[in-house]
């Protein structure tokens, strides 16, 4: 089975979508995904590449026994919109950027909320304090955990017998 791929969007890909993504990728350790392999990606509107992630995302998600002291922050560009199989936004907003980047791929982009089926947008915790990130962190977990597996179910229900 083919590999598939999921980019999680947010501003400057240095918080919540860098977040998202090792959130993600530590959900899909856990899971049993069968045979889907899944490949977890971030990036950010008006990202500037190479920026690390922010000290209290790396702070947050080192409690969660997660290390984000790599992540380097990266421009969300039309060939990964395009390359992608679902794009997962932070904000509303967010969304309506990524789909006039590429109008026509409109049907994979969600905002985080509404492919999980719960909460809102996700507000940007940047220069708050830990106790901010912890929380944004914790809602992150929550609904990258609900989205996951939505995603696999609707790849097994799409799937040919």
């Amino acid at each position: 089975m083919a590999k598939k791929k999921v980019i999680f969007v947010c501003t400057g890909n240095t918080c919540r979508s860098s977040m998202a993504a090792a959130l993600a990728k530590d959900i899909l350790q856990q899971m049993n995904t069968g045979a889907q392999e899944i490949e977890i990606a971030s990036a950010g509107t008006t990202a500037l590449p190479g920026m690390p992630a922010a000290e209290n995302a790396i702070k947050v998600l080192s409690s969660m026994g997660i290390d984000l002291k790599g992540h380097s922050a990266s421009l969300l560009t039309q060939e990964d919109v395009q390359g992608a199989d679902l794009i997962l936004t932070m904000t509303g907003m967010h969304r309506r950027q990524v789909r006039s980047m590429v109008p026509e791929c409109e049907s994979k982009i969600f905002t985080l909320a509404e492919y999980a089926g719960a909460g809102a947008d996700v507000p940007d915790p940047i220069g708050g304090r830990e106790e901010t990130y912890r929380a944004c962190a914790r809602e992150i977990q929550t609904m990258v955990k609900q989205a996951l597996q939505e995603f696999l179910y609707r790849e097994k229900k799409d799937k040919p017998d």
